[in-house]
């Protein structure tokens, strides 16, 4: 079963940090990342800059549509203005479909900021303990918001946006 890992760090580059971190784990076999994306969001821009973390990518990989689908709901959403928000509508439908919920993106939206950057991973067989403490030892203040995916919900995002 995968799990979507939502790692929040309390400055703007602190996501785009860790990934060299989360590839020493992977190599320690503490986490298999699947996929990987980081939103960097400096203090004096309008929106967040978002990325898709190709050298990370695995086998189970989903992709930049499912990505996109999901930054542009959190984080575009509130910007859309009415035409936009229609078309929403059915973005976040597709989301709920596959077991990201409203719940789910209020909490991101609240939490990363201007002035933050989060880190979104698709990822199995975490030491959730073990990724925490080592983001602790490197200083670099995360905080996790996470929320797992059972096997039919891991499928369904497979099937809507491919391997």
């Amino acid at each position: 079963m995968a799990t979507l890992t939502v790692w929040k760090f309390e400055n703007w580059d602190g996501a785009n940090q860790a990934i060299g971190t989360l590839e020493s784990l992977a190599k320690q076999k503490l986490i298999k990342i699947h996929d990987a994306a980081t939103v960097s969001w400096q203090p004096e821009k309008r929106r967040p800059r978002t990325r898709q973390v190709r050298n990370m990518t695995g086998p189970g990989a989903v992709g930049g549509a499912f990505w996109g689908m999901l930054f542009g709901t959190i984080f575009l959403m509130p910007f859309a203005g009415a035409a936009i928000g229609a078309a929403a509508g059915a973005v976040a439908g597709r989301l709920i479909d596959v077991g990201i919920d409203d719940d789910f993106i209020k909490e991101v939206r609240s939490q990363v900021t201007p002035g933050t950057s989060a880190l979104f991973l698709l990822s199995s067989d975490e030491e959730t303990d073990k990724v925490r403490e080592t983001f602790r030892k490197t200083r670099l203040r995360a905080k996790l918001i996470h929320i797992n995916l059972s096997d039919d919900q891991e499928t369904a995002i497979h099937e809507m946006f491919g391997d």
